[in-house]
């Protein structure tokens, strides 16, 4: 039997460029995005710079393929009509409010979520702006196909309730980290969260009331 072959070019070009993704990632849990760069990553990543050029073509490249493996929101063409055609069922009310606690899980659990979400509402650079892109052809996917027709001759907009839903825990779990309460209600606690997803899915069955 051949011995197995745990090492060589191709082999450790990826075990660099994951290197230099998870470094990103932990400059970014630690300092946040001010100032990142090039050799700020290579040296996390302890690489030469210069491979974050060749295996990524610079910044922008690799910070795309670390959001790239980070989104919560990604799917594939296949997975989103899976996920369409199993919402078809309630027309995507029990999806509507999975989705919100799903993010919100992911958003107070994750520092590095965090600060990606920060770092897209305060820069102007091209990866993020493609990582929002792609998050809206996911949802305008989802609405056009399941909830626009549910809604179109109701009187409540599930669009504009999403989004003011989503931006809501965009903020709560960002607030919450310096500041824990929120209108009363400990954010970073177990039972205010849970409280949270309870109030989601009273909007929620309101809307589809």
């Amino acid at each position: 039997m051949g011995r197995k072959i745990t090492d060589g070019p191709l082999r450790n070009k990826e075990r660099t460029k994951q290197k230099l993704i998870d470094s990103l990632g932990i400059i970014l849990t630690e300092s946040g995005f001010a100032g990142l760069n090039v050799m700020q990553v290579a040296a996390k990543a302890n690489v030469d710079r210069k491979l974050v050029y060749k295996y990524f073509g610079g910044l922008e490249g690799l910070v795309k393929e670390y959001l790239f493996t980070k989104d919560y929101w990604r799917f594939s063409e296949e997975q989103t009509q899976h996920v369409i055609e199993q919402i078809k069922v309630d027309s995507g009310q029990t999806m509507a409010y999975q989705l919100l606690v799903d993010q919100l899980d992911a958003l107070m659990g994750s520092e590095e979520m965090r600060k990606i979400i920060t770092w897209g509402i305060s820069e102007d650079f091209e990866p993020l702006k493609e990582l929002n892109r792609q998050r809206e052809e996911v949802g305008e996917k989802l609405f056009a196909t399941v909830y626009d027709e549910y809604f179109k001759d109701k009187d409540k907009n599930i669009r504009a309730i999403e989004a003011i839903l989503i931006s809501g825990i965009y903020y709560l779990s960002l607030y919450s980290q310096n500041n824990g309460t929120f209108c009363g209600i400990d954010v970073k606690g177990e039972e205010g969260q849970a409280e949270i997803k309870r109030s989601l899915k009273q909007i929620i069955d309101w809307a589809y009331s």
